[in-house]
């Protein structure tokens, strides 16, 4: 029972202190995360010999970073779900086990995934939207050939990290990954303004970091507190890893359809943005793609933190539903929707009065009007729904917490492939360039509906009695 009681206090302790344990070094670590290509950009933004041509080349990049990101949190995030329903329901050998495959699925998926990025690098680049103009097109192959060979590490350090957490080990999750975040921000001003290695330095840092951080994770496995992994954990259990990967599902999708949705974006932009009167210009096509690479790294800043706050709680509600805790399991889901529409709101408000202090970060100095101006509408008109769409990341991410993948799964599904992509595609149509702006609200508005039904039903369900007893 030594295990069983390290994580007990999970059902008995005041859920204000449990979501400052564990959902604040998680925020971190999400955040520390989305630093590492925002932190390439700001810098990449503002070298005048890499401009808005080398951010149009780090948007082009970014989503396959997810696809490697999406797998990653899928096996860590799922895995991190399991590992606290098996100890919150007194499954030890489950938990071991289920770790143990997760790193096994982790190295055999990223080293898959890096032959792929070397093979096929022009035909995935063009894919995305590299080919606006021949200046974007050359700096997008420097960067993306160096960051694909960090891959595995990059991997491994994001599907450690939950699971770290799931081992009541928050604090080490997020230093790990502040760690090789700062390896990359010491790095990317030597590398880009004093060595002069442009986008090659921008990513060589970046790589650098991640490696940190995944030595570090290696570290932690030899030092787990609730579970201890033996030969057996490292062999292939299909029964575990159709358990565990389910749970993840939700993280995959929620990552992967980001990347389906940039694809359509970039691609759209490149098509509408050649039959405007200014960006069909040689000299300024790679704008619009650039700026909008720039409002959703903004965004994405804020959904880590939205992320964070749910996925955080992951190990909590796991282990108080597998204990039978359901009343304490809704007073946290209030307390989560609230805490996010909150973070949705200082959001909207930053978006909305400082759009022109957030653009000259990314290097509007050095730029056209024509930067600054297309920037100042995009961060309005794409996140002016900033508010419903992090409610809408806390209901997904709590449902995968309660164990519903499939319902998860689905709603993730919709708000990122039918309506994330379908609007992309739809909008331009009839607005041009405007039209992959108006797609992100439109999308989380219709998602925001769906999602208060499924609160709803959620509350009715954890209302139901406790089948334990409930300390309040």
């Amino acid at each position: 029972m030594k295990n069983q009681n390290q994580n007990s206090y999970l059902a008995t302790e005041k859920l204000g202190v449990l979501m400052r344990k564990y959902a604040v070094p998680c925020i971190i670590s999400l955040l520390v995360a989305a630093l590492y290509n925002i932190v390439d950009q700001i810098f990449i933004a503002n070298a005048s010999y890499l401009g808005s041509y080398g951010n149009a080349a780090n948007t082009v990049v970014f989503p396959l970073t997810v696809i490697a990101l999406a797998i990653a949190v899928m096996i860590g995030d799922g895995c991190c779900a399991f590992v606290s329903l098996s100890l919150g329901a007194d499954r030890k050998d489950d938990a071991h086990k289920s770790i143990g495959n997760s790193i096994l699925l982790c190295i055999i998926s990223s080293i898959i995934l890096t032959l792929i990025y070397l093979i096929f690098q022009n035909p995935i680049l063009t894919a995305f939207g590299g080919r606006v103009n021949e200046e974007t097109f050359r700096l997008s192959k420097e960067y993306f050939f160096y960051i694909t060979l960090g891959v595995p590490f990059y991997m491994f350090g994001q599907a450690l990290n939950p699971i770290i957490r799931s081992d009541g080990s928050p604090k080490f999750a997020m230093i790990s990954t502040l760690a090789g975040a700062l390896v990359n921000i010491i790095l990317d001003p030597v590398f880009i303004f004093g060595f002069h290695w442009g986008m090659m330095g921008a990513a060589v840092a970046t790589v650098l970091g991640q490696v940190l951080t995944a030595f570090l994770s290696i570290w932690y496995l030899f030092h787990l507190k609730s579970i201890r992994l033996k030969r057996e954990s490292f062999r292939f259990y299909g029964k575990i890893i159709s358990k565990f990967i389910p749970l993840g599902i939700c993280s995959f999708l929620s990552q992967i359809s980001l990347v389906a949705a940039m694809a359509a974006i970039n691609n759209m932009i490149r098509k509408y943005g050649a039959l405007d009167e200014i960006f069909g210009q040689t000299q300024y096509a790679q704008i619009p793609m650039a700026v909008v690479g720039i409002v959703m790294k903004f965004f994405q800043i804020v959904i880590s933190i939205v992320v964070g706050m749910a996925a955080g709680c992951i190990p909590i509600v796991g282990y108080n539903m597998g204990a039978g805790k359901k009343k304490r399991a809704k007073n946290l889901f209030t307390r989560l929707l609230v805490c996010e529409a909150c973070v949705g709101a200082a959001a909207f408000l930053i978006v909305e009065l400082l759009p022109r202090q957030l653009i000259m970060i990314f290097g509007a100095a050095n730029e056209s009007e024509y930067y600054t101006s297309f920037a100042i509408k995009a961060f309005r008109i794409y996140l002016c729904m900033i508010i419903p769409a992090c409610v809408n990341k806390a209901a997904f991410i709590y449902l995968q917490s309660l164990g519903k993948a499939f319902m998860s799964t689905m709603l993730s599904m919709v708000r990122e492939i039918i309506f994330g992509v379908g609007f992309a595609l739809l909008l331009p149509v009839f607005f041009g360039l405007d039209g992959v702006l108006y797609s992100m609200p439109v999308s989380d508005l219709l998602t925001f509906i769906l999602s208060v039904i499924v609160i709803f039903f959620t509350y009715r369900e954890l209302s139901q009695p406790d089948t334990a007893n409930t300390p309040l």
